[in-house]
């Protein structure tokens, strides 16, 4: 009979003493689990409300609030898990989670239960300055794969990853985790003034000194597709490749230890004012929240004390979680625990919150040179869309704010880089959305590649050396007029007198590169043994000084014209060039005749495009990015077999391939961020070494990961040594 009462008075709880908060800031934590996607069962009293003795650690209430009961109960509560309330034996399958405060619990009752920054003992209340975290892997339902999935340990001393979260200053300037309660003020001007490099007030652009001697400068190279034209030939469609550079000069950086020379250092960079808008829906519940957590904790610790950061969440409405604050040490930390308090409900707003991240932007008080903003969500917005897998009728640009427009006559642009977060999400939309604000979009198809997606976007961000580029192209040989530019998603524009082009190429991260086609037709000429064709111009910014550079002395194309040439082969440049704009044209074709429902026509399209680029001089001659794209052509065919894989990610492949090759800029989808993936294309090594950084940095030191493939897991990881 004893026994049995010992096992009633575990079942309800009466081994244990009542607890109640002094205040309502004590109980937020047991409140906001009944709401989180990690809650208790509610047929299970929270253990949140009781302390294994009558003496709560960290809050002491008066006896009033409590009931002594029998001595068993502190040697009970040792032997039992007081989440779940069974007995906790080594040896079981179970892997046991003990606290700083002594108490013991299954480790997979405790991840669940403080998953979203909870980090208060359930039994005793105690604050824990350790936090347990568990694999997402574990999460996944039974039977679920991934595609490219990644080999998670299930070694617990991997699986747990355990982060020492330090309480920020006394003196802090603001704190950041609070203000996610606040009312949100109708200006977002409370954006937290620069440092002293870099203090401009509104209507200027922040100048940060160049100490260590980087500068960002531009390099134009010419290309014909051939060399010579005969005097009496006619040569229509003439090619001429203008290749750019962002070229990063900086002579003390390569003595800096373990960091490329061609990645900006912090003091040297252009500081970055970054937005991320980020979708906690009722979708995002369980393992996608814990990788977003996780992907922007990476973010917040590789930002630098000159760049700023703030965060909106959405669901059913959006809301600011704080203004755009300095990523000082306190600001990291603050940051980090706001980013750590998201919790997921609620439908999906996406116009919503990008909207308010538009407007954190154009409120400021103060301007770093580089801005952006970051969206992620996984599922479709049916606030603004409506619900469909495609509605390629709305007019996206109406819907936008226009001040993220990227042609809208005015200096400040504000790219947004949009996040497609597995397989659900509307790949239309986001695709839109980026490409009308000149951002890039990369699909997450297997979730726990979220944060290498991240990771590749910042090494671009934090890498910005020429801003508001123009290509200036004028033709020299009075008979010639040009006939087309080859510009992709970028703005070209040529006169009236067919004499003159332009294309608005903007910002470029250190050494980023651009190509684009030029066309003229050449006409019979005698006169002379050798015919000048075209000359480039360029004009642009440098961020860190906000000076104005025309580059001018640029040599002229020209080509020979004898009276009779022998065989000839087309320049490999020009050819690699060509197969690229040829993919482009062939992906887009293929996307419309896949919307249509003909399938087999895009196929048919593929397979052609597919033919023409291996067969190419570059093909043969194994080009990396003839590579590139043949991988890129295969892998969307066989996204096109039916109907069914092409919803689930066959549409959302060819948007990210699109946006890609048409901003010849890296985006994530497939298995792009993975070393060695066939199918890269325009990483630079700022994008490298952050992809190096996110891939094997553990607890902040650069060692390699373990040789089975583990990725670490962690909630809030640990900051990187500055390089």
């Amino acid at each position: 009979m004893g026994s049995t009462w010992k096992k009633v008075k575990v079942a309800l709880g009466l081994n244990m003493c009542l607890y109640g908060p002094r205040n309502l800031h004590d109980s937020l934590p047991s409140m906001a689990s009944r709401f989180s996607d990690a809650a208790a069962p509610s047929n299970l009293l929270s253990p949140a409300s009781f302390s294994s003795d009558c003496r709560p650690a960290a809050t002491p209430t008066p006896s009033s609030s409590s009931l002594r009961l029998s001595k068993y109960s502190t040697r009970s509560s040792k032997r039992t898990c007081a989440i779940c309330l069974t007995a906790m034996k080594p040896g079981k399958g179970h892997a046991i989670f003990t606290a700083e405060c002594s108490h013991s619990f299954h480790f997979h009752c405790i991840t669940s239960n403080v998953k979203h920054g909870n980090q208060i003992c359930p039994v005793c209340r105690a604050k824990w300055k350790e936090i347990p975290f568990q694999s997402p892997a574990s999460e996944l339902p039974n039977g679920m794969m991934r595609i490219n999935q990644i080999d998670w340990s299930r070694d617990d001393s991997w699986m747990t990853v355990l982060r020492r979260v330090r309480p920020p200053p006394i003196d802090a300037p603001r704190q950041i985790a609070s203000l996610s309660h606040e009312p949100e003020p109708g200006l977002f001007d409370d954006d937290e003034v620069l440092d002293h490099q870099s203090s401009i007030p509104d209507g200027g652009t922040s100048v940060v000194d160049a100490v260590d001697g980087s500068i960002g400068t531009i390099e134009v190279k010419t290309y014909p597709e051939v060399s010579a034209v005969a005097r009496s030939a006619i040569h229509d469609n003439f090619t001429v490749l203008v290749h750019i550079k962002a070229s990063l000069t900086n002579q003390r950086q390569h003595s800096c230890e373990n960091q490329s020379p061609f990645t900006p250092s912090q003091s040297s960079r252009a500081p970055v004012d970054l937005v991320t808008v980020l979708d906690v829906s009722g979708s995002m519940a369980g393992t996608k929240l814990a990788l977003l957590k996780r992907a922007m904790g990476f973010v917040i610790q590789n930002l630098g004390p000159s760049d700023r950061l703030s965060v909106i969440s959405f669901s059913s409405a959006a809301r600011r979680l704080f203004p755009l604050c300095r990523m000082t040490e306190s600001g990291r930390q603050q940051a980090l625990q706001a980013i750590n308090s998201l919790i997921s409900n609620g439908g999906t707003n996406i116009i919503d919150g990008l909207k308010k991240g538009t407007k954190v932007l154009l409120d400021r008080k103060w301007k770093n040179p580089v801005c952006s903003i970051m969206l992620l969500s996984d599922g479709q917005d049916t606030y603004t869309f409506g619900i469909g897998s495609s509605h390629p009728e709305t007019d996206y640009r109406s819907l936008l704010p226009v001040s993220i427009h990227r042609n809208n006559n005015t200096e400040l642009q504000i790219p947004v880089h949009s996040f497609g977060f597995g397989t659900d999400h509307d790949a239309t939309a986001m695709h839109s959305i980026s490409e009308i604000s000149g951002g890039t979009f990369s699909f997450v198809e297997a979730e726990g590649t979220i944060q290498d997606a991240f990771a590749q976007c910042i090494g671009g961000l934090l890498s910005v050396v020429v801003q508001q580029l123009q290509v200036r192209i004028e033709c020299v040989h009075p008979s010639l007029q040009l006939s087309s530019l080859k510009a992709g998603n970028y703005r070209s524009n040529i006169m009236a007198s067919s004499r003159i082009g332009t294309i608005d190429v903007g910002d470029l991260y250190a050494e980023e590169e651009r190509d684009f086609l030029v066309t003229i037709n050449v006409p019979v000429d005698s006169s002379n043994d050798e015919m000048p064709l075209l000359n480039v111009k360029c004009t642009y910014r440098k961020p860190i000084t906000n000076e104005m550079v025309t580059l001018e002395d640029i040599e002229e194309v020209k080509i020979r014209r004898p009276n009779v040439i022998g065989e000839q082969s087309v320049s490999i440049e020009v050819d690699r060039q060509c197969n690229r704009v040829l993919a482009l044209e062939s992906m887009a074709k293929a996307r419309v005749a896949a919307e249509r429902g003909d399938l087999a026509n895009a196929v048919s399209v593929l397979e052609n495009c597919y033919k023409a680029v291996s067969e190419s001089i570059s093909g043969q001659a194994g080009d990396h990015l003839c590579t590139a794209l043949c991988a890129e052509l295969k892998e969307m065919k066989e996204r096109m077999e039916n109907q069914r894989i092409y919803e689930a990610s066959g549409r959302a492949y060819v948007l990210s391939g699109l946006s890609s090759h048409s901003w010849q800029r890296a985006t994530a989808r497939g298995d792009s961020t993975r070393n060695g993936s066939l199918v890269q294309a325009y990483q630079t090594p700022s994008m490298v070494d952050m992809l190096t950084r996110s891939q094997t940095m553990l607890l902040g030191n650069p060692t390699p990961r373990p040789q089975r493939t583990l990725r670490p897991t962690m909630t809030f990881p640990a900051r990187t040594r500055q390089r």
